[in-house]
């Protein structure tokens, strides 16, 4: 079970294709749209902690697309390894990182920094309990709250907050709920993987 289901997952993939494919043809290197990714987050981190959340939503939007091209790109050339797997793995922790601190640095409140301590712990323990259990041969992609998700989540806030805010009266409010959101479910989201791979365990 998931929040994005997979209609809405291949629609993004197909939407950004095209671009995938111009890499291929002009040979860019995997690990060059990763960093790309990595850089983009940052920008995002930073457009966040000055106040432009429109801007830093679409910066999360790219690099977000950068996240699904770099995988496509090497499985397209070829250029798969077990160092490209763990290099991208590492990449995209430190741009979830880079996006929580530019929010937490914009609001500067001990509950709004509360919370975002539990989202990147969820994150981050989301991806690490995925890469435990691959290592045990088992397969753990499932969770309400992984990857495109937060993504997604955090995205949508930036760029529709402002219209929200301003036909509601209220301030920052989507944005909030997205790191609540997140602090919550991802956390969930680990334990359901804890609890999967238990359960297979079980059955070997």
């Amino acid at each position: 079970m998931r929040i994005l289901n997979k209609f809405l997952i291949d629609g993004f993939i197909a939407i950004v294709a095209p671009i995938g494919n111009l890499l291929e043809s002009i040979r860019v290197h995997p690990h060059v749209v990763t960093v790309a990714g990595l850089f983009f987050s940052v920008v995002s981190g930073l457009l966040f902690w000055k106040g432009y959340f429109l801007l830093a939503g679409i910066a999360v939007i790219v690099s977000g697309i950068c996240d699904v091209l770099d995988g496509r790109l090497a499985r397209n050339t070829k250029t798969l390894s077990p160092f490209g797997a763990i290099f991208d793995s590492t990449v995209d922790r430190y741009s979830e990182v880079a996006v929580f601190m530019g929010i937490m640095a914009f609001f500067d409140n001990t509950i709004i920094s509360g919370l975002i301590i539990l989202a990147v712990t969820g994150s981050l323990l989301t991806s690490y309990t995925r890469a435990r259990a691959e290592g045990l041969g088992i397969e753990c992609k499932i969770g309400l709250m992984q990857r495109p998700e937060r993504i997604t989540f955090i995205a949508t806030a930036a760029i529709l907050g402002a219209p929200f805010d301003s036909i509601f009266k209220t301030q920052h409010f989507l944005i909030r709920f997205a790191i609540l959101a997140i602090a919550v479910l991802a956390n969930v989201t680990a334990i359901q993987r804890v609890t999967h791979v238990r359960n297979k365990l079980k059955l070997q």
